[in-house]
């Protein structure tokens, strides 16, 4: 153990590299103590729970928090820039996730008038279902692809906030003076138009006369021609890199995992 803690590149090579069978081992223990947190944090939130059970899921957590704990330490450790690993996503991630229970710790938080907000702290545990799009090389694919998006999106997203407020004023001037209306100001006029744009439709606020509620029929069907832009967006720019890395994260010739920054196949040699 400590002859692997002086060879840094081995340890790195175990934690952020699945190529190794010591890696796949390493990855396959990580991806069970997830599973085992998040479960054990599903079982924890109900009220039912108390008594010896839950004494053993809190111990439970104990030991998978010191795993995790461990686990983030080496990963930062053996890194070659541990600056830039800190602030990677997963790390912060991590980093979220373990801090819950050592906040308990504080004299400040034990009292019983933090004890809610101290649950709440400990429900950021669940971000840890987020680490496994770090053992997919699939999964790297697709927040890739988000992230290549996100400036096509916000675009999209600032047109969506300026339609709704245009049909939800408009909305409000067609229904605004009438009796019985639910339209009683431009907020809640919006609110229906982000309800009913979106195909929500909750029906807690609707139209009386005949051109709000053509005006509604015009906004629904509108409603299903760009609430799927944002899902084209992705899949284009998903596809774009697909086709640069190989179908699917697999080299296009030997067909073997290849990591999806790399250039070439470490297996054969293949440009990708």
């Amino acid at each position: 153990m400590i002859a692997l803690l002086k060879d840094k590149p081995r340890l790195h090579n175990i934690i952020a590299d699945s190529d190794t069978p010591e890696g796949k081992a390493f990855d396959i223990a990580v991806m069970i103590a997830i599973t085992i947190s998040l479960l054990v944090a599903f079982v924890e939130s109900m009220p039912a729970v108390e008594g010896r059970f839950k004494f053993i899921l809190t111990v439970l957590e104990y030991v998978l928090t010191f795993f995790f704990t461990i686990e983030y330490a080496l990963r930062i450790y053996s890194s070659p820039e541990p600056k830039k690993e800190a602030l990677s996503l997963f790390c912060i991630i991590d980093l979220m996730a373990i801090m819950p229970l050592y906040l308990s710790f504080i004299p400040c938080l034990s009292s019983t008038r933090y004890f809610f907000i101290l649950r709440v702290f400990r429900l950021i545990r669940i971000f840890r279902v987020l680490r496994l799009f770090s053992f997919i090389n699939e999964g790297y694919l697709l927040l890739q692809s988000i992230k290549m998006s996100i400036r096509k999106i916000a675009v999209y997203f600032l047109f969506v906030i300026i339609l709704v407020t245009i049909l939800g004023t408009i909305m409000f001037m067609v229904e605004g003076g009438q009796e019985g209306t639910q339209f009683t100001d431009i907020g809640t006029s919006i609110y229906w138009a982000i309800v009913t744009l979106t195909t929500v439709g909750y029906g807690d606020i609707t139209p009386v006369t005949m051109v709000g509620r053509f005006l509604s029929g015009i906004i629904m069907i509108l409603g299903y021609t760009i609430i799927a832009v944002p899902t084209g967006i992705v899949s284009a720019t998903m596809i774009d890199e697909t086709k640069k890395k190989g179908v699917g994260g697999r080299c296009p010739r030997c067909r073997q995992k290849t990591d999806l920054k790399a250039n070439y196949c470490k297996h054969c040699g293949e440009k990708l």
